[in-house]
């Protein structure tokens, strides 16, 4: 029997796939459980204008993904910190507070999960921060760290 799969099956295949499986595995475990549904003419037509919806959805996604990139690698966000002698810094500068920033400053909301900072800063100046925004699109904001 060939049957669509609307979820993961372990050692059976990823969601949408069309497998064959036996009957008695699919009329026991799979259809019961509603992993999957038989590969009837109307239900592999659903699957292939679900497929298409969720094409169309990640295109969108990314141009928006993208217009926000060209907004941030223009833009930058100027933040104040207590500093010490030469410029070291009294704690440091977090992608929490780096989001707040820009939510402040340029109005645009960013997870602050989505800015990829290996280390907190923790002196005076200017850096580029990377802020994944989409799995193909990472722009690039220039922060300045100013002494309060």
């Amino acid at each position: 029997m060939n049957i669509v799969l609307l979820e993961d099956v372990k050692a059976l295949g990823k969601k949408g796939e069309v497998v064959k499986v036996n009957d008695g595995y699919a009329r026991n475990f799979i259809l019961p459980k509603k992993l999957g549904v038989e590969a009837t003419p109307k239900n592999l037509n659903d699957l292939k204008l679900q497929k298409a919806n969720e094409a169309k959805v990640a295109a969108e996604q990314l141009a928006a993904a993208k217009e926000l990139g060209k907004q941030l690698e223009e833009a930058s966000v100027t933040l104040s910190i207590k500093a010490g002698e030469g410029g070291r810094a009294f704690g440091s500068v977090s992608s929490k507070e780096i989001g707040k920033a820009i939510g402040d400053q340029l109005g645009l909301e960013i997870d602050k999960k989505k800015i990829v900072l290996n280390d907190p800063i923790k002196s005076i100046g200017s850096f580029e921060v990377p802020i994944k925004l989409h799995k193909d699109v990472t722009a690039r904001l220039a922060v300045k760290v100013v002494e309060a």
